[in-house]
């Protein structure tokens, strides 16, 4: 039987008390010192956004270096300004990416001038061919994150009157995604244009993420306006792009929407396909459909098995399983986040630490890292203030309270300061071996890069609360009403349980290690827990020939070997 999380007990580190003994005077010193760099952090934020507000909005990001701005999102990034459509008032991605952090940092005033503004100015209704994943991320997630901000009554973000002005838009804007979806497959195309839909000659390539990252925003709006489309054109994507994997459960990174034929056959968990995995769970976890559940974990155990090399993870070959590249992508770094999600914080560490440690090498975190020749990759050596390994540092002190994530933390704030901070705003680096830096300051930034090195040092906004966070780092509440109640009968043999509200949920099977103050609630504390890291031996009485016949152990997640006698076993030591 397999483990399994359910959405009501969404996110049990961040939920539960921690059964962790810590010394009061270590604790105060680590209490000082969160306070000290939340407020940096806080200043840094101040620092893009107000740079941002003064010389680019409402455009869709701040060009910090000459202090000017581009609509990256969209082709009107290749006009200039006195070439832009004459009904084009700027779409402010920026801004929409900012109010979620503008919340979580208690900012009332400015996120209410920003709903004001969105409300009365923002409009979809122009003439621009945007890619449909990144405005899905940014744009409509933005949207939808801001107005269930706005319409909590335990946030009190709008003093004055609010009539679901940011629901209204993002509703607009889904409806001009459809179109997209209208395909023999159900694929979506990459592109779509606002006003025309899909253009003539579109090009029919898009990517794993493209297609199959699109469940969590496109499924919480029809949630939140009862239009049932936006889901079913998502989840039918979602489904046709699992019917197309491999009989490995791998799938490639690039495909046709038309055709339905894969054109890169190379898999990972990096860019191109990252996200894929990463919704998978969090659909689950949102709304609770047993199918989210089913593939994540089929497509996280083939990762395990054909990816994974120690703490890193390579490429392979969709159809062989054969490693086709041995590179570290800094997209990559979501991962450890993920796993501490399904309960794997072992191998999460692991992971995080490597990445980690290649930061400290180069004071940031190259694009593309190749592992075979331990060297950055010659045309990849930019750093864009990704987000990636400050979440999972997120994610991972919650987990564990070890401080050492916090020291983690403060790196990462210190090299940001130092080697991207200008007058401007903070620049992105175009080659980290100089440091030399480039003219942009990604909308991102501010909407994860900030945030979670922010929750990090101050996690009161998701104590006891239930959220689960998009791959932008926007925030949608876990509601009962949008997920299926299991049924009464339905029970897996690993589960441990604990009271939730009036009914049982079921928690991940390493919740001991997560969260260790639920053990003693548990039943069955004696019942063995597996991990969804679990990997079987091929053979049912354990023997074998050479380390391919061994699996992953259950609830070490470490990988087993063949012995000299012939057994799979945890022969190695750690």
């Amino acid at each position: 039987m397999s483990p399994s999380l359910h959405p009501s007990h969404v996110f049990l580190c961040f939920l539960i008390s921690f059964a962790f003994f810590v010394d009061p005077s270590s604790q105060h010193l680590d209490d000082v010192r969160k306070k000290q760099m939340r407020e940096k952090v806080r200043e840094m934020f101040y620092h893009a956004y107000d740079n941002y507000m003064t010389y680019a909005f409402p455009h869709d990001e701040l060009k910090p270096l000459t202090k000017t701005f581009t609509d990256s999102l969209s082709e009107l990034g290749n006009l200039k300004l006195e070439h832009l459509p004459t009904d084009y008032n700027g779409s402010a991605v920026t801004l929409i990416e900012s109010l979620s952090s503008l919340a979580i940092m208690g900012n009332k005033t400015e996120f209410e001038k920003g709903v004001l503004w969105l409300s009365e100015n923002l409009t979809f209704d122009i003439d621009a061919r945007v890619n449909l994943f990144e405005c899905n991320i940014r744009v409509l997630g933005g949207l939808i994150s801001a107005h269930l901000l706005a319409i909590d009554p335990t946030n009190r973000l709008i003093q004055g009157s609010y009539n679901n002005q940011l629901l209204h838009l993002a509703e607009d804007l889904g409806k001009r995604f459809l179109p997209a979806f209208e395909t023999p497959t159900g694929l979506p195309y990459a592109w779509i244009n606002f006003k025309n839909g899909v253009m003539e000659n579109e090009t029919t390539q898009t990517s794993t993420s493209g297609c199959g990252s699109l469940i969590l925003e496109m499924g919480a709006l029809s949630r939140l306006t009862g239009d049932p489309r936006f889901e079913s054109a998502a989840l039918r994507a979602l489904r046709q792009l699992w019917r197309m994997r491999s009989s490995l459960d791998l799938l490639g990174t690039t495909l046709d929407v038309v055709t339905g034929e894969w054109l890169e056959y190379s898999s990972s968990i990096g860019a191109g396909v990252d996200s894929f995995y990463e919704y998978l769970l969090k659909a689950y976890i949102l709304f609770g459909k047993e199918d989210y559940w089913q593939m994540f974990r089929s497509a996280y155990l083939a990762s395990q098995k054909y990816f994974r090399h120690g703490p890193w993870y390579h490429e392979a070959n969709m159809w062989s399983g054969k490693p086709t590249y041995w590179q570290l992508t800094s997209l990559q770094a979501f991962w450890p986040g993920l796993q501490v999600l399904v309960g794997d914080v072992s191998a999460a560490n692991s992971s995080h630490r490597e990445f980690f440690h290649v930061w400290e090498k180069f004071g940031v975190l190259p694009e593309r890292y190749l592992l075979d020749h331990q060297m950055i990759h010659p045309t990849e050596k930019y750093y864009p203030l990704r987000p990636e390994l400050a979440e999972s540092t997120f994610y991972l002190y919650q987990a564990t309270k070890d401080p050492w994530y916090l020291d983690v933390g403060e790196t990462m704030v210190k090299s940001l300061n130092l080697y991207t901070k200008v007058a401007g705003g903070f620049a992105s680096v175009r080659d980290v071996t100089t440091m030399q830096l480039e003219d942009h300051q990604h909308s991102f930034f501010l909407a994860e890069t900030c945030k979670y090195l922010y929750l990090l040092f101050d996690d009161s906004f998701v104590a006891k609360r239930n959220y689960i966070f998009t791959t932008e780092g926007h925030p949608l509440q876990v509601m009962s009403s949008w997920h299926e109640k299991l049924p009464e009968n339905y029970f897996s043999g690993n589960w441990t349980f604990s009271k939730s509200g009036a009914w049982e949920s079921g928690a991940s099977a390493l919740s001991m290690q997560v969260c260790p103050s639920i053990a003693p609630n548990s039943r069955r504390p004696e019942q063995h827990r597996e991990s969804v890291c679990h990997v079987p031996d091929k053979k049912m009485d354990h023997r074998c020939w050479g380390n391919k016949e061994c699996g992953v152990d259950a609830t070490s997640c470490r990988q087993r070997s063949c012995s000299g006698v012939g057994f799979c076993g945890l022969w190695n030591p750690l």
